[in-house]
């Protein structure tokens, strides 16, 4: 009886600990440190969009070569990198290239309203019933990007889960 007594105080502290430092929500981030910092602010965005039959690791791998060759093409620059990590590549990543372009949280999240018009020019938004009404965080659940982190490259990111 003393020891399921400890065992379950033992337990209670625990989730008390992972609870109260966030490590519960937060699963390790092999990227934070490496890509962009620390995120110092998290959401979560629940899209009603069920996931494409065709996405997977090839199509995630697909939109960001896509879209680096397209600005390749365009020979502009355009202020950010975007990566897909993660074993199935389910992780966006979009880190500022300079300085003082994507230095708030507001302009990190204009440059992710920035990337709708993009995504709703792809044949996968054409395929749903009202395009206008999604946005780039929906074609990133449609595709099956399951985290979202958008960086100044220097001292602030912002990391969005997508359910």
């Amino acid at each position: 009886m003393k020891r399921i007594q400890a065992i379950a105080i033992t337990v209670t502290t625990v989730i008390i600990w992972l609870t109260a430092t966030g490590t519960a929500a937060r699963a390790f981030d092999a990227h934070a440190g490496y890509y962009y910092p620390e995120p110092q602010t998290r959401e979560v965005y629940v899209s009603d969009l069920a996931l494409a039959p065709d996405a997977g690791k090839r199509s995630r791998a697909a939109f960001v070569i896509g879209l680096a060759a397209q600005h390749d093409k365009q020979s502009r620059v355009v202020g950010y990198h975007l990566f897909a990590k993660g074993t199935d590549l389910e992780k966006l990543i979009i880190v500022a290239t300079g300085d003082g372009q994507y230095d708030t949280l507001y302009r990190l999240r204009a440059l992710l309203a920035s990337l709708t018009s993009m995504a709703r020019s792809t044949e996968l938004f054409a395929r749903s019933n009202q395009p206008q009404e999604l946005n780039f965080l929906d074609f990133c659940k449609l595709i099956g990007f399951t985290q979202v982190t958008v960086s100044n490259g220097r001292d602030i990111a912002h990391q969005i889960k997508v359910q």
